[in-house]
């Protein structure tokens, strides 16, 4: 099959490639597995180097199933506000710093009183472990060798798109997310750069996702296996490319769950809400509201790699889990996890918050456990829901994607645990990198923005829904009313 035009993806556990047809259509993917780092607690680290071999080889496998030599454009999206810090030379200084890493309590409390009072009203974005503003002055404070040679900063699509071109460019919802950007002027924000001492000068400039950065050089035409001279757009966030993908129309709510989770609606203007985020939409003159919980499939992945080595390894230590866990009753027998591991962003936006496990006794099991985490995240899902709710945002339909969405068993328990349908395509777990393609194919004029929802390939069954059985929503909500009770209970005693 002829591509027409390419997307790869930089998560959190793997880099994705997908390639679309003129039409739109799946004409070849790929994923490569790389890992990340936690040299300490709370710590959560990435290696850009690593992403970077994992794009070559991931795009060299899509090459190996479709022609490329037609491909209009391609466009890379990635886990945002990652923090890459580069020297004069353009040469990495350290390990990336990523967006779910929960060492800079102690700066976020040190910016509370030193940011002006407009701060959210112009960024739209909660003071949190989220922003590359605390990591910024941890740096300063902890690695002053690092940061006195900083001279460029980048996030992980951003880092890329860089080898890719040539080129300096940070898309603009890393701007945004990042704290640096006002939303009401389009343009830097002059005092989250001047709190971290920060020059304007280390910034590229922020542009669109479909805004073109420059072609492919004739160096990474070699290292990719492309053609060179193809158009590399700016790209996306990848949460906000699922979005694009899976749909955000009104009412319409997006689950998303890889490393972390995410809570994506669509809205029409910039209205932020101080429990949420809120992302610029792919789409032109449209914005997202953005739940963002800092474990969900991570925590999944701790749990299989702690307790279920002997379940073997890959597909098949979860598919044993999910049996396990399949095996025991909703709720649990009773068990009720907190899934703030790595502390949490939205709704609480506390980084010094920790996860926690109750009503243990010695009649629960492995099984038990990991349907309690797989219900965990469901009530945080939940919690979202609520807020949403709550500020005036009508559900109309959810629909659930990515890697952890493969797993019947979590999307049943979602959909039980919200007492609403959801909806899940095969192939949503390229979710990102479909969307990022998407948006190439609008710069390369392959298509326009009306279309959304992945077509997946002619031979895809329809989109699976999982409606709520009554019997376990009633149980979940006795058991989501504990979970609600257990945060502010135990607030300042787990840290």
């Amino acid at each position: 099959m002829t591509a027409r035009v390419l997307g790869v993806d930089i998560g959190t556990t793997a880099v994705k490639a997908i390639a679309l047809d003129e039409r739109g259509r799946v004409a070849a993917t790929a994923s490569v597995p790389h890992d990340g780092l936690a040299p300490r607690p709370g710590w959560s680290e990435g290696d850009p180097d690593a992403w970077w071999r994992g794009a070559v080889a991931a795009l060299r496998q899509v090459a190996e199933n479709a022609r490329l030599d037609a491909v209009a454009a391609i466009g890379v999206s990635g886990m945002v506000p990652a923090l890459i810090c580069l020297d004069a030379a353009g040469c990495l200084l350290r390990p990336s710093i990523q967006q779910n890493d929960a060492r800079t309590e102690a700066e976020i409390e040190w910016l509370r009183g030193r940011l002006p009072a407009d701060f959210f009203a112009a960024t739209g974005q909660p003071l949190s472990q989220q922003l590359v503003l605390p990591r910024l002055l941890w740096l300063r404070k902890h690695e002053p060798g690092v940061y006195g040679r900083i001279r460029r900063v980048l996030g992980s699509y951003d880092w890329i798109t860089h080898r890719l071109t040539e080129e300096w460019s940070l898309e603009r919802n890393w701007a945004l997310e990042a704290g640096f950007w006002d939303a009401r002027h389009d343009g830097w924000y002059a005092p989250a750069l001047a709190a971290t001492e920060m020059p304007e000068e280390w910034l590229p400039p922020a542009r669109a996702p479909h805004e073109v950065v420059g072609p492919l050089t004739p160096w990474a035409a070699a290292a990719t296996g492309l053609r060179a001279g193809m158009p590399v757009i700016a790209g996306s966030a990848d949460h906000v490319a699922a979005a694009l993908a899976a749909g955000t129309g009104p009412g319409e709510l997006v689950l998303k769950i890889g490393g972390g989770g995410d809570v994506l609606y669509g809205v029409d203007r910039f209205a932020p809400d101080p429990r949420l985020y809120i992302d610029y939409h792919d789409l032109p003159g449209r914005f997202l509201l953005n739940g963002c919980m800092v474990t969900s499939g991570a925590l999944v992945k701790w749990f299989a790699d702690v307790f279920a080595r002997d379940l073997g390894e890959g597909e098949a230590r979860y598919a044993r889990l999910d049996a396990e866990a399949e095996a025991t009753p909703p709720g649990a027998d009773g068990l009720v996890i907190l899934p703030y591991f790595l502390g949490e962003k939205t709704p609480i936006f506390d980084a010094g918050a920790r996860g926690a496990v109750t009503g243990l006794t010695l009649a629960h099991g492995r099984g038990h456990l990991f349907r309690a985490v797989l219900e965990a995240v469901a009530y945080g899902f939940r919690h979202h829901v609520d807020v949403l709710v709550e500020g005036g945002h009508p559900i109309r339909v959810v629909r659930i994607m990515d890697r952890g969405a493969r797993s019947a068993l979590w999307r049943q328990i979602v959909a039980d645990v919200l007492g609403r349908p959801i909806e899940y395509a095969p192939g949503a777990d390229l979710g990102s990198a479909w969307g990022v393609a998407w948006v190439a194919g609008v710069a390369a004029g392959c298509w326009d923005w009306q279309r959304s929802g992945i077509p997946g390939t002619p031979a895809d069954p329809p989109p699976v829904v999982h409606a709520p059985v009554p019997e376990h929503t009633a149980r979940y909500e006795r058991q989501y009313r504990l979970y609600r009770g257990l945060y502010p209970t135990l607030r300042g005693e787990t840290r």
